[in-house]
């Protein structure tokens, strides 16, 4: 594979079809190494500051791929392992392997994850098709080649792109199966990959604009999981799979709610055959949530939101799994009522000085976005963005918060940003926020 992998990569760099320079060299390394190749956390937040994420890259639809049942049962489907349910209903047919069961999801909306007699699965994506996970030394049943993607298991060097995936293989004790990230150490907000990447364990092969294919390919890449980001430059998707490195398109931001981003690590687990530990760990999650389910609604409004380096308020869709977040812990939203907010289908949106101040002058609670932006080292750091704040209710009553970029990766501990939400909004006990930070 490598060497036909290589000869390939030199003749499409020479056809100049991408019109890329493909191959890392001293002069592409140069270029990573001196941080001219933006990291895939910085480009997150500039499509964030520009109204991203963008579904008119990925309209919403049924996930594709699907055809009928295949005709023979489960032996007995009361044997199936606990993470796995007896549902046939819309399963893909696989040639020759009959349907053993569904993963058991109970938020996710995005993936789906079937099991076929002879150890094949096929996860499907919605808007991305099926991908089909094929035992070690068996073969592409008939028909599947074409209509799946195909991932030979084991998976055991991926190049992983989706930052906020690396925190699900981390909980899984499975991060041993990423070899190569999108982010350098300085753009990680937790120790494994930092240590991993320090130690060479992990070795960081360029951004999602600009991967360093040489590299990829003399590391015997046989995966790429990517976020949606891919899709706005689908040249470099084209490269990868044409140097035989398929592309799994992840699509756990596009959940409607914070939980079923979270239940994305089943996916994963299934993808390196540790269903039985994530099923373990969600439910360790779903305790969570239960203790969740109690809070009430009380009565306050939150504004979440930052302030650009053109002094402009960039607040969240109010379909964003953030505010969903807030509304669970018994919050609700300042900007609910701005049209833009509530009808848009990006994740964030700016409002003008005006806008802002008319929504969210008696706002209860400030919790200030430094993922995006330089983050908040006092409440002067505050005023000095703009006046207005001072003359606000939150402000007054010195109830402004910070959220920082760690929160953005930790996507296996999203309940536990919901529980900071519900003590801050209780006056609870401030030393047990795990995410959160008053500003003084």
């Amino acid at each position: 594979m490598k060497k036909r992998a290589i000869a390939l990569l030199v003749s499409l760099v020479l056809a100049g079809s991408l019109g890329l320079t493909a191959c890392g060299g001293s002069s592409q390394t140069a270029a990573v190494s001196s941080g001219v190749q933006e990291s895939e956390a910085d480009a997150e937040k500039e499509a964030e500051s520009q109204g991203e994420t963008d579904t008119s890259a990925a309209p919403e639809t049924e996930s594709s791929g699907e055809a009928e049942t295949a005709a023979a049962p489960a032996a007995d489907a009361s044997e199936l392992p606990d993470y796995m349910v007896y549902a046939p209903e819309g399963a893909p047919e696989l040639a020759g392997n009959a349907y053993v069961g569904t993963l058991d999801v109970k938020y996710a909306k995005q993936f789906a994850v079937y099991y076929y007699e002879n150890g094949y699965k096929i996860i499907e994506v919605s808007t991305e098709g099926d991908y089909l996970l094929v035992p070690e030394g068996a073969d592409v049943p008939a028909g599947a080649e074409g209509s799946m993607r195909i991932l030979q298991m084991p998976l055991d060097n991926i190049y992983l792109q989706a930052t906020f995936a690396m925190a699900l293989f981390t909980a899984l004790d499975a991060q041993d199966h990423i070899k190569l990230v999108g982010t350098d150490v300085d753009g990680w907000t937790f120790d494994e990959p930092k240590d991993a990447l320090q130690s060479g364990e992990m070795l960081f092969a360029g951004n999602y604009s600009a991967p360093d294919y040489e590299l990829l390919i003399n590391q015997g890449c046989d995966l790429a999981i990517e976020s949606t980001m891919i899709l706005h430059v689908p040249e470099v998707q084209e490269m990868l799979e044409n140097i035989d490195i398929p592309v799994f398109i992840d699509r756990c931001s596009y959940e409607e709610t914070s939980f079923g981003r979270s239940e994305w690590i089943k996916c994963y687990g299934a993808m390196v055959g540790k269903e039985a530990e994530a099923a373990e760990y969600y439910a360790g999650q779903e305790a969570v949530m239960e203790e969740l389910n109690d809070f009430e609604d009380t009565g306050l409004t939150v504004a979440f939101f930052a302030v650009n380096t053109s002094g402009m308020m960039v607040v969240r869709s109010g379909k964003d799994y953030v505010i969903d977040m807030i509304r669970e812990a018994g919050g609700s939203y300042s900007f609910d009522n701005v049209k833009a907010v509530a009808e848009s289908n990006s994740s964030v949106i700016e409002l003008s000085v005006e806008e802002f101040y008319a929504n969210a002058m008696d706002a209860d609670y400030f919790v200030y976005n430094a993922s995006m932006f330089a983050p908040l080292t006092s409440m002067d750091d505050l005023l000095d963005k703009n006046k207005i704040f001072a003359d606000m209710k939150a402000v007054k009553e010195g109830h402004v918060y910070q959220v920082g970029s760690d929160m953005f990766q930790a996507t296996d501990r999203i309940s536990v940003l919901i529980r900071d939400f519900h003590i801050m909004l209780t006056g609870g006990d401030e030393s047990q926020f795990t995410f959160l930070t008053k500003i003084e």
